[in-house]
C-alpha cells in the first residue's frame, strides 16, 4: 500500500491589493504567517464550492384568482380603469 505524500510546491501568486490587504489582516487576526492565511482561506473556500448543494427545482403552481373573464393583465392603466374607474389616478 502506497502513503500519499503532500509536499509543499512554491509558485509565484499575483494578488490583487485589496485581497492582499485582507488576507494580511486575516494573517494577523489568526496569529497564523501570511503563508498559512492563503492556505487557510484557499482551503475554506475550495471546501466549500464542493460542497454546495443543487438548488432545489423552481416550480410554478397556478391558482384561480377569480378575476371575471375578460380582463385583461397586459395593459396595466387599462386593467385599473376596468377595475377602479378612470379617476384611479
Amino acid at each position: 500500500m502506497r502513503s500519499c505524500q503532500y509536499h509543499d510546491v512554491r509558485t509565484t501568486l499575483t494578488l490583487e491589493d485589496d485581497l492582499a490587504a485582507r488576507l494580511r489582516v486575516e494573517a494577523a487576526r489568526s496569529g497564523v504567517s501570511f503563508k498559512q492565511a492563503v492556505n487557510q482561506v484557499l482551503r475554506t473556500g475550495l471546501a466549500a464550492r464542493s460542497q454546495k448543494k443543487p438548488a432545489k427545482k423552481f416550480k410554478v403552481r397556478a391558482f384561480d384568482t377569480g378575476i371575471r373573464p375578460g380582463i385583461s393583465f397586459d395593459c396595466a392603466s387599462r386593467l385599473l380603469d376596468e377595475i377602479e374607474g378612470p379617476m384611479h389616478r
